[in-house]
């Protein structure tokens, strides 16, 4: 592990003082960290979890084309021209870097398939991992800086997600303020990383987070009411964080107190209500990375452990054709996503409604499917809109659950009940998810994830290559190498949205 401390002269001369002994901001606590890591390095199970973040983005990318979004942001970003700096997954001709990281970070968090940090509930890899590979391209940087870009970057994302969750509100006070932590924090992670990667010092990361700052934005309102709005978040996060980069390796500058100053991130965003102790505390030695959830379905995160209910119900025999009724009770903050109105959620229209819907999680687990329990061809228009699905949807409530309460936002738990035909009751429980610490998914089922994602656009061979690859990222000399053949797929038929 890291033995990273702060060092007492963080703070740049001359810079005006915030807190009463003088010493550094947190800007500069974190640019301090960050400088460290670039130079001295990241633990081994930390960069480990890099190389399978990395790959489980680029399938997500690559996967992501199927949707009618992707050609869009992909031909805005062809419009805007400019110099070969970076790859856009799927596109032969490199563009420059900051609109590469846009496109990427679009393609990422399109399908509702990036991983998430738990109890902060954003998804910070989907931002920072395409921003520090375009800084990275464009910069000429190593494998190994990448992943200490990558790693420090996705630190910062969710100690700045940490630092909104109040414990006793037992949420996010961005997510009861309307605001994508994802985007928000995410955009600051990645300009620590694209900084990083651009080889900048101490003070130049400093001055990234103080750009960027007035860049991160977001606001979920599309996941109420529709949208695809949500999809460009991570896009634009990852783009401010090179753009903000870049613009320090020009000379502007960023004021060190941007995070907890008067008028800072944290005043404009929460209204002061923050907590520094979770940006600060067991910074360089404790590391949230590792325990950073995968999703092992393409759905929202709050839908996942009824899945698994499904399944188990299927499992001991249950069909479509036994079941009377059935209640989901979830936390009632997650009731609000996937059950509300309830009437929209047994009959979602789209495949992208689907993916937000309680009711539909539970058809797609119990008819079964295919990825890891489902996949991306479970979450179709065409299914979202078949007549089986909908019968048992019209079955099926969301309802608040006090256990369930009890132990959100650090899972997403789920207790099922089902009553047969025939008279019976069962019960199932998940209360915890799978993808987390507590039942991590293998190197093997990231890998098939991996392959499932890239299915008929990359071959079996340039697939098994590119994952060896990305999973020993640290070790990659030719990064524009490593990630060339992600941008010539095999031909497609048109294709439909999901």
């Amino acid at each position: 592990m890291s033995h990273y401390a702060p060092p007492a002269d963080a703070r740049p001369e001359g810079n005006p003082t915030f807190d009463p002994d003088g010493g550094p901001t947190l800007a500069q606590q974190l640019a301090a960290f960050a400088a460290h890591c670039a130079t001295q390095g990241v633990p081994g199970d930390v960069a480990a979890s890099v190389g399978q973040r990395t790959l489980d983005v680029l399938g997500l990318c690559v996967a992501a084309h199927r949707l009618p979004t992707s050609a869009a942001a992909i031909g805005h970003v062809l419009d805007q021209g400019g110099h070969p700096q970076a790859t856009v997954v799927g596109v032969p001709t490199r563009v420059n870097a900051a609109q590469a990281a846009f496109a990427n970070g679009v393609l990422a968090h399109s399908l509702d398939y990036d991983d998430t940090h738990l109890p902060s509930v954003l998804h910070p890899s989907a931002s920072v991992v395409p921003a520090a590979l375009a800084a990275a391209e464009h910069a000429g940087a190593s494998g190994e800086l990448t992943v200490r870009a990558i790693a420090v970057g996705l630190e910062v994302a969710v100690r700045l997600g940490m630092a909104g969750y109040d414990e006793k509100l037992g949420n996010s006070v961005f997510f009861e303020h309307g605001q994508h932590a994802t985007s928000i924090t995410g955009a600051m992670g990645s300009a620590v990383a694209a900084a990083i990667a651009y080889g900048l010092d101490e003070k130049g990361i400093a001055d990234a987070l103080g750009i960027t700052a007035s860049l991160a934005s977001g606001i979920i309102e599309a996941n109420r009411t529709g949208g695809t709005v949500k999809r460009l978040h991570c896009g634009y996060a990852a783009q401010a964080g090179v753009t903000a980069a870049q613009l320090v390796r020009r000379g502007f500058t960023g004021p060190p107190t941007v995070l907890e100053g008067r008028f800072g991130f944290f005043e404009a965003w929460l209204h002061g209500q923050f907590f520094p102790t979770a940006i600060t505390d067991g910074l360089g030695t404790e590391w949230s990375v590792p325990g950073i959830f995968f999703k092992p379905y393409p759905a929202n995160h709050f839908t996942h452990t009824t899945v698994d209910a499904g399944r188990a119900f299927a499992a001991q025999g249950i069909t479509p054709e036994l079941v009377a009724e059935v209640v989901i009770g979830v936390a009632g903050s997650t009731a609000r996503t996937i059950g509300e109105p309830i009437e929209v959620k047994r009959t979602p229209e789209t495949g992208y409604q689907a993916q937000f819907s309680g009711p539909y999680a539970f058809a797609a687990g119990l008819i079964g499917g295919g990825g890891l329990a489902t996949g991306l061809d479970d979450y179709t228009d065409e299914l979202a809109q078949d007549p089986l699905r909908r019968a048992l949807m019209a079955k099926v409530s969301v309802v608040d659950d006090a256990e369930c309460n009890a132990i959100y936002p650090f899972q997403f738990p789920a207790v099922v009940t089902l009553r047969t035909t025939d008279g019976r009751e069962l019960v199932e429980k998940v209360l915890t998810n799978r993808g987390g610490p507590a039942r991590p998914l293998s190197d093997a089922e990231l890998g098939r994830k991996f392959s499932d994602n890239v299915a008929g656009r990359l071959s079996a061979d340039v697939a098994a290559t590119v994952s060896t690859a990305v999973l020993a990222l640290g070790d990659v000399t030719d990064l524009v190498g490593t990630l060339a053949p992600l941008s010539h797929f095999i031909p497609t038929a048109t294709e439909e949205s999901p």
